[in-house]
């Protein structure tokens, strides 16, 4: 009765747990803590989305449960942004379905579509619902790099030939979370083919679709033509309307794997709350300059944590897309590896940020720094790591263990 069970044996420890933990302890001693690690937006909903949401909840016939997959007026919202955006024509009834955020969608498929023992493609390192979804599911899961270059596409061929069973599925997610990489339609044709070639399902995590500062604006997979053969895609309310604790998310693409989510989801839940769901349809909807605010926003808080950690001496590549930055971890720092650099700045800078290893071993040379706060307090996190930098602060640190969420 006390041996661990089984698919929590599957979990390693929480590799955030250390950070939050010591965060928790700076903030109980009354300590003003920059919290830069966890991806949670922190504007409020645009007020049209919340006047429908307060609309909808006072007419008590939406106080009953809903419909699992979607009400039909958010499925035909979903499908008119994708015609709009992407130029791709989707059936509201077979290729869209409604979910409880992104995570809980690619989490329910990977349950759906999974026989224990399959195999399945991640890139490394990559958001860990990615990878976590399928282990908890049952299958193995073989990294890839995450690239969107001919290195992925030599080692999804690599990987083809030498795993036994043949992978059933691939993940991409650009751009992505954590290292903010785009990728470009010639990429997603070439993944297209091949996933079609070897009849391996494609799931596309699109989360941050909205969020980009130049002219490389983000496609869907599904613009590819035949994608829709072997692709689902997932999108967000969260990070496009800032929408993060409404929980409303979608999946769209390949009607048999759509179906599958559908029916797992129809076991599972009732939907989000009818309310909320017709928000989100009149956010889709309705006017779209909340969303170039948000995007304008990302990138000014962008501009100036890149300025101010050059001129703290921490070069850091400015990305094009997402709300993240993917920092190398300083050269004299490198041998601590993500979780003890992320502790030490913690102690000595004062500014929280996500272990790379959080995403997967290939990201602990770096840690993920999120644009979640104003400029004023990027401003202040950048002063406390610039005097933490211009001393000698190299060696070990004492903190103890607790637990950040990698959204």
């Amino acid at each position: 009765m006390t041996e661990e069970f089984h698919r929590i044996r599957r979990l390693p420890p929480y590799v955030f747990a250390e950070v939050n933990s010591a965060k928790a302890k700076a903030r109980a001693a009354a300590e003003d803590i920059v919290d830069l690690g966890m991806g949670n937006p922190d504007c409020p909903t645009p007020p049209h989305i919340v006047a429908k949401l307060v609309e909808a909840v006072a007419d008590p016939r939406t106080h009953r449960y809903s419909a699992s997959k979607g009400i039909p007026g958010l499925r035909k919202a979903l499908a008119g942004y994708y015609d709009r955006r992407f130029n791709v024509k989707l059936d509201p009834e077979t290729e869209v379905v409604a979910t409880l955020g992104s995570k809980e969608g690619l989490a329910n498929l990977a349950a759906a579509i999974t026989s224990p023992g399959d195999t399945i493609l991640v890139p490394n390192p990559s958001y860990p619902i990615h990878q976590f979804g399928f282990v908890l599911a049952g299958a193995s899961v073989r990294s890839v790099p995450c690239t969107p270059d001919d290195e992925m596409l030599a080692a999804l061929d690599r990987a083809v030939r030498h795993s036994v069973p043949k992978p059933t599925a691939l993940i991409v997610n650009f751009p992505s979370n954590p290292t903010a990489m785009l990728a470009d339609l010639y990429f997603y044709r070439k993944i297209v083919e091949f996933a079609r070639r070897h009849e391996i399902f494609i799931l596309s995590d699109l989360a941050y679709a909205e969020i980009y500062f130049g002219s490389n604006v983000p496609p869907s997979i599904l613009e590819v033509p035949g994608a829709k053969d072997v692709a689902v895609e997932f999108t967000s309310m969260s990070k496009t309307y800032n929408m993060p604790g409404w929980r409303m998310g979608f999946a769209a693409g390949n009607p048999r794997l759509v179906s599958a989510l559908t029916r797992v989801k129809s076991y599972l839940d009732y939907g989000a709350f009818a309310p909320i769901q017709i928000a989100a349809a009149a956010a889709l909807n309705g006017p779209q300059d909340c969303v170039q605010e948000m995007r304008d926003l990302y990138r000014e808080r962008r501009d100036v944590m890149v300025k101010g950690l050059a001129s703290a001496g921490w070069k850091v590549p400015s990305p094009e897309g997402s709300m993240f930055l993917w920092a190398p971890i300083p050269e004299r720092f490198a041998h601590l590896g993500s979780v003890d650099f992320a502790k030490l700045l913690l102690a000595k800078a004062k500014v929280a940020v996500a272990p790379g290893i959080g995403f997967g071993e290939h990201g602990d040379g770096h840690v993920r720094i999120a644009l979640v706060e104003n400029s004023q307090r990027i401003r202040q996190a950048m002063r406390g790591i610039r005097s933490f930098l211009a001393v000698d602060n190299a060696g070990p640190v004492d903190a103890p263990a607790g637990a950040v969420d990698a959204a």
